[in-house]
């Protein structure tokens, strides 16, 4: 067919032009969400995997502390063997493991347990806690009918023996309570000879609601084995009657830590990041590929279907509405392009009930759903890794938001500012180690955020932490700061080591218009309120010891 008109020409020319962009931007768009979709899950596997790490490291080294530190003073109590010796040394180490057993998260049972070759007659101690209304005495474990040089019998017991260090058992039943455990043992040791073990044994339901906390989409989860690949817990598995041809298989020639490993399992394909916890175990984090890909392919063919259907519409109305159509496909087009380079900043305002106005809405509303998820990342970048509070960036994000109402005329924030400085955390950190001198700062940050509960607190230093006061806890701002110094008091008083002193040095400042221009003079003014309390504190400590 001769094509002599003009518009003919023209009209097949847009619509070819039409066509070309909206292709492009429709691959432009999938490529976009296919790129940003794959980098936003890894991302958010690799966080889970992380926070859920540091969780139950936290919870496995408060544990190991408590133990350790009974193993420790049990052998520096020690002062012989005899049955009369060991039968006082007994009475003292009962209230001090209570002590520690009573502050540790998940404690079933705890026990001091004489090697019968050491003694007959002193056999130690067993307090249970099953139904968690308090730790009583149970009647212990006959050791002598035992042999004890058996490590796969009473494990709590002969395998510390055996190994003659600290050891984090496997799951086991344990004795005469008929409950499913994980224990911490360390072997005790008197003058080159060994004496008897101290543990702890955690009920191994903590450790699965510890595990079960971490969730990913509908089917991702989260699952514990140790060291050689052997499942410890697992949430759709029971992992003490799994046969050993079905066991998953969890070597490192699959598996390395902190890298999404593609696998398969059960004829699901699916991907898991693994990470190793602190007493040997090892963290995996796994979710369905189909699961992973399944919000942005159905993104990605709600964008093609609307391209289809919109090419199929242009088509038929090019003649009418070419100059109509054209400038709505050119923002379609730009409006893509600038996603796929990273831009989400992006609003289109074309509206009409037509096609293009439900695709301008679609990409709107995909656009919003990126920023969102986009936002969810930033947002888990903003804790401190160490307290779990807000750290200094998040800080400089509420602090800008204030600004935002400082600059507003309409009405003025009421407001003050709170700096906490911990005192001597060198000292510790120095001659304690700087484990201690984390206990510290965790112990610093739980005391300010549980006095100034409706305030937001944030980590703004090594050893500085800032609270916002706004609401109930501005009226009752000296209230406040007099409870948590008379706390501060009270915990130094009845600390056994310097890391349980918690010394905190605070000052206060009140917002006032007239002097305080913006949020960084009130910082300022509360910094200086702090060095002052510090300095009073310290010359009133001196005139205190003479």
């Amino acid at each position: 067919m001769r094509m002599s008109s003009l518009k003919t020409k023209i009209t097949l020319l847009t619509v070819c032009a039409i066509i070309v962009s909206l292709t492009v931007a429709t691959l432009l768009g999938v490529l976009a969400v296919n790129n940003i979709g794959s980098s936003s899950t890894e991302q958010i596997l690799k966080l889970l995997c992380e926070t859920g790490e540091k969780n139950l490291d936290a919870y496995f080294e408060s544990t190991e502390q408590s133990v350790d530190m009974i193993a420790q003073f049990v052998a520096e109590d020690l002062r012989g063997t005899d049955d009369a010796q060991l039968s006082d040394h007994m009475d003292r180490a009962r209230e001090i493991f209570f002590n520690a057993a009573s502050k540790t998260n998940g404690v079933l049972t705890y026990y001091y347990r004489i090697d019968p070759s050491v003694s007959d007659e002193v056999k130690g101690f067993w307090y249970t806690n099953i139904d968690g209304s308090g730790f009583v005495e149970h009647e212990v474990t006959d050791i002598s009918l035992y042999d004890t040089q058996d490590t796969s019998s009473i494990v709590w017991f002969t395998v510390p023996k055996s190994t003659g260090k600290a050891i984090w058992l496997p799951p086991y039943i344990t004795d005469n309570l008929d409950v499913r455990v994980i224990s911490y043992n360390v072997p005790v040791y008197f003058e080159g000879s060994f004496i008897g073990v101290v543990g702890i044994e955690i009920d191994y339901e903590t450790l699965a609601r510890q595990a079960d906390n971490i969730e990913l989409y509908a089917n991702g989860y989260a699952f514990i084995a140790d060291e050689s690949g052997e499942l410890i817990y697992h949430p759709r598995i029971d992992a003490a009657s799994l046969s050993q041809e079905d066991r998953p298989d969890l070597s490192d020639d699959i598996f390395s830590d902190g890298v999404i490993t593609k696998y398969s399992y059960g004829g699901i394909e699916k991907e898991a990041v693994r990470l190793s916890l602190s007493n040997g175990m090892r963290l995996y984090v796994t979710v369905p590929v189909s699961e992973i890909n399944g919000d942005w392919t159905n993104l990605i063919l709600l964008i093609i279907c609307a391209s289809v259907i919109l090419l199929v519409v242009f088509i038929i109305v090019t003649l009418k509405f070419t100059e109509s159509i054209t400038k709505p496909l050119t923002m379609l087009t730009e409006a893509a392009a600038l996603v796929s380079e990273g831009d989400y900043d992006v609003e289109l305002d074309h509206e009409g009930s037509d096609e293009v106005g439900v695709l301008t809405a679609t990409i709107n509303q995909l656009i919003a759903n990126l920023k969102v998820y986009i936002s969810d990342l930033r947002n888990l970048a903003f804790a401190d890794a160490l307290t779990s509070l807000r750290n200094k960036g998040a800080f400089d994000i509420y602090a800008k938001r204030i600004e935002n109402e400082i600059n507003d005329c309409h009405e003025c924030p009421v407001f003050a500012v709170g700096v906490f400085d911990c005192d001597d955390l060198k000292s510790v950190n120095d001659k304690c180690g700087h484990d201690k001198g984390d206990i510290y700062l965790k112990n610093a940050s739980k005391l300010i955020c549980k006095v100034f509960k409706q305030s937001p607190v944030f980590r703004t230093g090594g050893d500085e932490f800032t609270v916002i006061l706004r609401g109930e806890d501005f009226e009752n701002r000296n209230m406040l700061a007099k409870e948590f110094q008379d706390k501060c008091d009270e915990l130094c008083a009845n600390a056994n080591a310097p890391w349980e002193r918690i010394s905190v040095s605070i000052g206060v400042a009140v917002f006032d218009l007239e002097t305080d221009h913006n949020i960084n003079g009130v910082v300022r003014r509360a910094d200086r309120l702090m060095y002052e309390n510090k300095r009073s504190r310290k010359a009133r400590m001196r005139l205190e010891m003479g």
